[in-house]
């Protein structure tokens, strides 16, 4: 009974997208067992979908490749952020703009020395029209004001820009998939590239891997900083990977790696312009 109660718990993280453990144990959930993994069930089948026909139909392959070139020469077309901004807000081509109220850009100080880039609005973002707004936005002011950062600075407070992997609100909050990711990247991309920042600060997984297509993990990927490349002169910025406010709300105790990335963080930014 009780090994079987463990392959209970192990196949609850498995369904729920856990893939490593990480810590004291080894990696690989799947190895983290006293005995072989019960069978994974088969899926059954889902009853027919009452979906419109238009949503339900798979969105052409050529079509995304339309609108990512679409979105490539309207970005390259910008010269500033302000005709950046202009130009994202007009844009059609992403898969997601239809069920979003608008386009959540930027807040912060545009042209700051440091760039955090966000996942994707949520509910109140689109709502709003700003990134980082609710109980994670609360969270990540306090994050940086511990370092002395601020999208509304003071006197003793460095100003910050905070902008956003993909622009529209994902249906039910989900990720956005790797086609919508992709026609917002080249606008993701220019905006690293004119407000030339000192510092980015991926929050999550989901700007990370759309910046850098090679990490595997969040988790494994967090405290290390990368080069990312900000222009077509080959100029690079160092970025570093943070775990998204909203999950440090959900697990609270992963908060100390936080706070020692964020003292790399500081110690990068004082780095870059000394």
């Amino acid at each position: 009974m009780e090994q079987e109660a463990q392959r209970t718990v192990l196949q609850f993280y498995a369904d729920a997208g856990v893939e490593t453990v990480e810590g004291e144990m080894p990696g690989g959930i799947w190895n983290w067992q006293v005995s072989a993994p019960a069978p994974r069930p088969e899926p059954k089948p889902s009853a027919p979908s009452r979906q419109p026909a238009a949503l339900a139909q798979a969105r052409p392959e050529a079509s995304i490749d339309e609108a990512i070139a679409a979105a490539e020469a309207a970005a390259a077309s910008a010269d500033t952020l302000d005709a950046l901004i202009t130009a994202i807000t007009a844009f059609e081509g992403c898969p997601l703009r239809s069920g979003a109220t608008q386009p959540v850009i930027f807040d912060g100080v545009l042209g700051a020395d440091v760039l955090v880039v966000g996942e994707a609005p949520g509910r109140e973002e689109d709502r709003l029209g700003k990134p980082f707004v609710g109980k994670s936005g609360q969270l990540l002011d306090r994050m940086l004001a511990s370092i002395g950062l601020a999208r509304a600075p003071n006197s003793d407070q460095a100003p910050v820009c905070i902008t956003n992997a993909a622009y529209w609100r994902p249906p039910g909050n989900r990720n956005p998939t790797k086609a919508e990711l992709a026609t917002c990247m080249p606008f993701a991309k220019r905006f690293v590239a004119l407000s030339q920042p000192k510092l980015v600060l991926l929050a999550g997984k989901v700007p990370t891997e759309a910046f850098f297509p090679d990490v595997s993990s969040i988790i494994r990927a967090r405290g290390q900083f990368r080069s990312l490349e900000c222009g077509a002169d080959g100029a690079t910025v160092p970025a570093l990977p943070l775990f998204h406010p909203a999950f440090l709300l959900r697990q609270p105790a992963q908060k100390r790696w936080a706070w020692r990335d964020l003292l790399a963080a500081k110690a990068k930014l004082k780095e870059q312009t000394a």
